[in-house]
């Protein structure tokens, strides 16, 4: 039975997934690209549909987003996106693109689809070529369907140091027909996006044009996988990719559109929870860090401001002990390429007060050290200065980050 959570015109579907949306199917396969584990996965569309993307800033792009941006520049619609762990096929030269491109031929072949309607990711470890021989027998034994274990299979498929699956789903009404939108994501380490190590996957029956969902999705994406940092390095692989089939049967969304708040704030969400999933996920995180920035001179300074402290080795440390040394919060502001007012700022963790007007407040240190435990960490900051407002997210930083990322080839 669907269980769903309203949130104004939006209603979050619990155990809603990528193939949750009419018209999608997924699956996830091991190909032998990893031990044991699920490696190879693919989405499917019934049509092909509208597409947007975002890929990551980094000077060195990875192979397969060259392949999917050559796929959306043909027409701007794709009708599937085939994904690989383990191997990023990234600073791979003439060969690794050359891999990337029959990664897309053989999706093509496999489902019957125009070459340029395929999209390719791929995730993993720097600098190793794809193993071919099997990515093709992997890619054969793929057979999509719309059920949640296919849907899990797929999840899987995409994961690396990634220690749970990440997805969500919401839905909402346009012309008085359901539309939903549909999310998958993976994401642990090397997490600082514009865009980091993280691929997602959304999926929506919504009838949409490329351009206006491509102009939403970059919209979507500063306030949200843009707005998460686990330790401060970019990725070569990092993209986010948006189909809409249309299959939902509303009239044509734009920003006109007397439903068209409904559809971007379900996308909103769903971008934002998969963003969250990622930074609480962030390799070795025991807890889920939020910044919230307010009094800023504009919305962009408020959004620099808290992913400046979120992404603070030192407040992501003080909050991994428990300690809260507001100092380093502050430390963080003082830093950030913001107007600041160092006379007249406001810190608080959670519901306790540290710093008001640049002043500090008496507090319990037992009562900050008890709401430092919790799972989910809330800073917020005042800057007194104007109406701008940010949220960042990430995580704390522990031992076992060091751990992984030391053997993370082995």
């Amino acid at each position: 039975m669907t269980m769903t959570k309203q949130t104004a015109q939006v209603t979050a579907v619990a155990d809603g997934t990528v193939v949750t949306p009419k018209g999608f199917q997924a699956a996830g396969v091991h190909a032998g690209l990893r031990y044991a584990k699920k490696d190879l996965g693919v989405i499917v569309c019934d049509v092909p549909a509208s597409a947007a993307a975002v890929y990551t800033q980094s000077h060195f792009q990875a192979a397969p987003l060259k392949v999917t941006q050559a796929s959306l520049a043909v027409e701007q619609k794709l009708q599937a996106v085939i994904v690989n762990s383990a191997c990023a096929n990234a600073c791979t030269g003439e060969q690794g693109l050359k891999d990337a491109y029959e990664m897309r031929e053989l999706c093509a072949k496999q489902f019957g689809l125009a070459l340029h309607h395929v999209a390719v990711a791929s995730t993993g470890v720097i600098g190793e070529y794809l193993p071919m021989e099997k990515i093709r027998a992997g890619i054969e034994k793929l057979v999509p369907g719309a059920t949640m274990a296919d849907a899990e299979a797929f999840q899987t498929a995409i994961l690396t140091t990634d220690t749970v699956m990440k997805r969500a789903c919401y839905q909402t009404t346009v012309d008085g027909k359901t539309v939903t939108v549909g999310g998958a994501a993976k994401g642990s380490g090397m997490i600082h996006p514009n865009m980091a190590t993280m691929l997602a996957f959304i999926t929506t029956d919504a009838n949409i044009s490329s351009a206006v969902l491509h102009d939403a999705l970059r919209s979507i994406t500063d306030v949200s996988f843009n707005q998460i940092t686990v330790d401060g390095d970019t990725s070569t692989n990092d993209m986010v990719v948006v189909m809409a089939n249309g299959l939902a049967g509303n009239d044509e969304l734009t920003p006109n559109h007397p439903d068209w708040e409904h559809f971007y704030e379900a996308l909103r969400k769903t971008c934002e929870d998969l963003a969250k999933q990622i930074a609480r996920d962030g390799e070795g995180a025991t807890k889920l860090i939020e910044v919230r920035v307010r009094g800023a001179k504009t919305d962009d300074e408020a959004k620099k401001v808290a992913k400046q402290i979120v992404g603070s080795n030192l407040v992501k440390t003080a909050v991994y002990g428990a300690d809260a040394n507001w100092g380093r919060i502050i430390g963080a502001i003082g830093y950030a390429d913001a107007d600041v007012d160092p006379d007249n700022v406001d810190v608080a963790i959670g519901p306790i007060v540290m710093l008001k007007g640049s002043e500090p407040q008496p507090f319990s240190e037992e009562e900050a050290t008890a709401y430092l435990q919790q799972e989910t960490v809330v800073i917020e900051v005042d800057l007194h200065l104007g109406d701008g407002f940010g949220v960042a997210w990430g995580c704390d930083l522990t031992y076992d980050y060091v751990k992984i990322n030391a053997s993370y080839r082995t």
